[in-house]
């Protein structure tokens, strides 16, 4: 038997009015996961803990298994784990977003704290062009002075999503308050800078003498011209310290594998022993290589018990406030790699269950992210039932209630 779970980031969501008060699961063209819905087990489970902030963070770690009020360390030591950042116990992890922030002219200067947060992701730039402006703020000695008194150093990551690592800290950041750019689109950046203590200033300071220095690199000039948001801020959150998970195989007895573009789980795999598939053209965004995960999918399980597919973009699309695109994001996933998966591992007579599930709901309504129940599906190839439901939210209330996410796996392997 061999195991599958498909992850669609922030697929799930509310009644959306445009929508004539349907989800865009309901709403979309999703035939193939109705059709395994239908011949499944359908359910709707807690994988965000009510003491905790939703996010895929603590969502993933709860699907993978982890209890995130016992193994949750920060979301930035995740990813820097992803990259085989070592951190020391003295060492900080934060998340380096490049994002976009208001511009000021001098027919209209706007104050830095009240300048909106235009995007969290620089309009999902280029991972090329987004490490050589990290790499050239770093660079310019105004700032590399800055840096180096606030210990901090930076590790590119070949997207809008960079990591910075605090040395001397002892585990513990002197920061009482740091938030995601991702739930704060088009408010004033002052009221998210960071907060308390030394530790908060020394960021702030940071965020600040970043957007005076990009704000006008020549990079950011030929992105305005050519109609493009620009990268001209930098914005830390998400911050943790070294991390262990449990291993995987010994948890579970199934090797595996994970395959998304996104460092946060394929770190979250990486410390439990998963193996990392890189993808060539897997971006993270609506445009990315489904047909090359399918492929690399079908190929680990030649030789593993278990591998993830993670995709992204309905959850970008929905940061972004495009509902045509996480619309897109849903029916690719189901016609791109949910059909293609089936069809070819019927078609080899592999005896096989998959799991698609959404790890939150990302709302359309506020662009951010909300830790309420979402629907996942448990199909076996060996045990089709005829329920008649379709995959959605308002269908998986009505099946199989699961309170936390740490037992999903155990349901699939079962």
């Amino acid at each position: 038997m061999k195991y599958l779970l498909i992850i669609g980031d922030g697929m799930a969501d509310n009644p959306l009015p445009e929508l004539g008060e349907k989800t865009p699961l309901e709403y979309a063209n999703i035939p193939t996961m109705d059709a395994l819905a239908g011949a499944g087990v359908l359910g709707s489970v807690l994988t965000v803990p009510e003491s905790m902030p939703a996010g895929s963070d603590t969502a993933i770690l709860s699907i993978f298994g982890c209890d995130p009020v016992l193994f949750h360390c920060g979301r930035a030591a995740l990813e820097a784990a992803a990259k085989g950042i070592k951190l020391s116990p003295t060492d900080i992890a934060y998340r380096c977003n490049m994002i976009t922030i208001d511009s000021s002219t001098q027919e209209a200067p706007i104050a830095f704290e009240e300048k909106k947060i235009l995007s969290h992701s620089a309009g999902a730039i280029s991972g090329e062009t987004a490490d050589i402006l990290v790499t050239d703020l770093f660079n310019t000695p105004a700032f590399k002075e800055a840096s180096e008194k606030a210990g901090i150093s930076i590790y590119p990551g070949n997207s809008f999503r960079h990591i910075a690592v605090q040395s001397g800290r002892d585990g513990q950041p002197d920061v009482e308050f740091l938030t995601p750019p991702h739930d704060h689109i088009g408010d004033a950046i002052g009221q998210h800078l960071p907060k308390g203590g030394e530790g908060a200033e020394k960021l702030t300071e940071l965020i600040r003498l970043s957007h005076e220095i990009l704000e006008d690199h020549p990079i950011n000039i030929k992105r305005r011209k050519n109609g493009e948001l620009a990268a001209n801020c930098i914005w830390f959150w998400a911050q943790g310290s070294a991390a262990e998970l449990p291993s995987f195989e010994k948890k579970y007895g199934k090797s595996g594998s994970v395959i998304s573009a996104v460092p946060l789980c394929q770190g979250i795999g990486a410390l439990m022993g998963l193996e990392k598939i890189t993808v060539e053209g897997a971006t993270g965004e609506l445009n990315t290589n489904y047909e090359g995960k399918v492929e690399a999918a079908l190929k680990s399980l030649e030789t593993h018990d278990f591998t993830v597919i993670h995709v992204e973009a309905p959850d970008e699309c929905t940061h972004n406030g495009d509902l045509k695109g996480k619309l897109q994001a849903i029916e690719w996933i189901d016609s791109r790699v949910i059909k293609p998966l089936k069809e070819k591992l019927d078609c080899a007579g592999t005896k096989y269950k998959m799991m698609i599930i959404s790890d939150h709901k990302t709302l359309m309504s506020t662009r951010g992210h909300c830790g309420e129940p979402v629907p996942f599906i448990i199909y076996d190839s060996c045990a089709e039932k005829q329920t008649g439901f379709r995959y959605n939210e308002k269908d998986a209330e009505k099946g199989v209630s699961i309170e936390t996410g740490t037992k999903l796996l155990e349901m699939l392997f079962k």
